[in-house]
């Protein structure tokens, strides 16, 4: 799963997904790609499992690139521990993915391939999304 090898503090501070994305909100390497409309955080789980969900479905003839990673720690408290005692240890590493956000890009495949691969993708993921072309 995608996390980073080193950070510069182990625990982040929460914030606010305000706004659209202007990074990383056009396509830059495949000729089809995934948008997302909506803003979340998408997990390093959920990226692996769309992921695979494309690569099946191109039967492994088609390029696929990630444009997002996961780089914000998560921290969670375990069950039935009361209130206080500050943050706990850091459970998962999220994506925060803001409304216009390239998720994925394709290339080598035709246009049905490729929409269809998306397809299955975006069941995957926690965020509505629009696929786009170059």
């Amino acid at each position: 799963m995608l996390q980073p090898k080193k950070t510069k503090y182990r625990k982040t501070f929460r914030w606010r997904l305000k706004g659209k994305a202007i990074k990383g909100s056009t396509i830059a390497f495949g000729d089809y790609a995934m948008k997302c409309t909506t803003r979340w955080f998408i997990t390093s789980r959920q990226i692996e499992s769309s992921r695979r969900a494309m690569v099946r479905a191109l039967k492994r003839w088609g390029k696929v690139w990630i444009r997002i990673f996961p780089d914000k720690a998560f921290t969670a408290k375990p069950l039935e521990v009361p209130m206080g005692w500050g943050k706990w240890s850091v459970e998962m590493y999220r994506a925060p993915v803001k409304p216009g956000r390239v998720l994925f890009e394709i290339t080598w495949v035709t246009p049905e391939v490729a929409r269809e691969a998306f397809r299955l993708a975006s069941y995957k993921l926690p965020v509505k999304t629009k696929i786009i072309v170059d």
